[in-house]
């Protein structure tokens, strides 16, 4: 029999995947945090070690880094969860040891028991009842529909019982941004940042096991803006501030209208950049591309108003201080065209000032963010506006 060890500190996600690997026949251990699962780890030896990364206290890295600081567990096979946005995380883990990596919003127990499989080889202990032994390989008849059948009632029962938490998740977030919003000082600021994160680090693994891929796929994003903020305290600002409120008023609509079977594919959308500066530009691109967001940037407010004119876009980024014509007179026009009446636009600008604020209001502007701006804080704004625009209301006439 093939030993597991999880180290898991979201306790609902932890008991799925002990379950459903126990029932393959591999004898499992939990360990809820690093220092536990590494005491653990030490008499229960372990063929393979699955672990989250976004652990609290002692990180997932500091954790593989110890691990592999042990003769005898050197070569025990890692398989770590992350955050697709997290990539600084996961070159790290890659560096300290890790030999394979899973999307904690993409991964299903059945992705986790295939992994095992191809590493450590079958459980090699009592099989599922009134399942033959040989069922045990990975081989494509191995899948039968009565396993397809358990799978889905599974997820059924995990996606009854997330949407039950989901009233108490949401008073909690809205708590925390308020508090955030009301902190005093930097100390302040950070616990409630990272209340904020570990909260929407719960949403995140809870929703994935329950199918609930929007509302997993913005906490991501959302979980890994909170950890880049914690970890760099100077970027708690007005600008992020504000992106953190959105995030959580949005993720209340997902969780009100967001669960239903057919609204977990994130929607394709179509993205004007505008800005007369390349490396801004190239900033933005990127960002947008972290969530495989597609878009086309010009340089030329002139150019931008001519694409704008001949086609549809799903939101607009306006730098404010171009020549020419600046983002506001950009702004204003584009208003005038009846496909961008209600486009969302976003202004991105190094003029913080309230007055820049107040004209980026009156030009039709929805949102504002401010230069130097955080990769993954315009990545969370980009998903909120185009995710939000299949929960608006269609319009009777236009």
């Amino acid at each position: 029999m093939k030993n597991i060890l999880i180290i898991e500190d979201d306790q609902v996600v932890a008991n799925v995947y002990r379950n459903k690997l126990a029932v393959e026949g591999y004898k499992v251990e939990v360990a809820n945090d690093g220092e536990s699962g590494l005491r653990i780890m030490r008499t229960f030896r372990p063929h393979i070690i699955i672990l989250d990364l976004m652990l609290p206290t002692m990180t997932g890295v500091d954790v593989i880094r110890e691990i592999r600081g042990e003769a005898d567990f050197a070569k025990v096979p890692i398989v770590v969860f992350s955050n697709t946005y997290m990539t600084n995380l996961i070159q790290d883990a890659w560096r300290a040891g890790a030999n394979k990596c899973l999307s904690k919003a993409n991964c299903t127990p059945k992705d986790v028991i295939e992994v095992v499989r191809l590493t450590v080889g079958g459980g090699g202990g009592i099989p599922q009842k009134n399942k033959p032994a040989a069922a045990a390989a990975p081989v494509a008849s191995a899948t039968t529909a009565g396993e397809s059948a358990s799978d889905a009632g599974d997820q059924t029962d995990l996606r009854k019982s997330f949407l039950e938490n989901l009233p108490g998740s949401l008073f909690t977030l809205r708590n925390g941004v308020q508090a955030l919003s009301k902190a005093e000082n930097e100390m302040q600021r950070l616990k409630q940042v990272y209340e904020l994160y570990r909260q929407v680090h719960t949403v995140n693994g809870n929703a994935s096991l329950a199918g609930l891929m929007q509302i997993a796929h913005m906490s991501a994003a959302f979980e890994a803006l909170l950890k880049e903020i914690y970890e760099k305290p100077k970027n708690i600002n007005q600008s992020s501030i504000r992106t953190v409120a959105s995030a959580v008023d949005f993720l209340g609509i997902l969780f009100s209208k967001g669960t239903l079977p057919e609204q977990q594919e994130l929607p394709e959308s179509k993205i004007l950049v505008v800005d007369d500066e390349a490396i801004s530009r190239r900033a933005i691109v990127y960002a947008l591309e972290k969530a495989k967001l597609k878009s086309i940037n010009v340089d030329e407010p002139m150019q931008a108003l001519q694409l704008l004119t001949e086609n549809e876009f799903d939101l607009i980024f306006l730098d404010v201080d171009m020549p020419g014509m600046n983002g506001f007179e950009l702004c204003a026009k584009l208003r005038t065209l009846p496909q961008h009446r209600k486009t969302p636009v976003v202004f991105v600008t190094s003029l913080t000032d309230f007055e820049s604020r107040t004209s980026s209001t009156m030009a039709g502007g929805n949102d504002f963010i401010a230069k130097p701006f955080l990769f993954i804080e315009l990545t969370v704004k980009a998903l909120i506006h185009v995710m939000r625009a299949q929960y608006q209301p269609k319009p009777l006439f236009d």
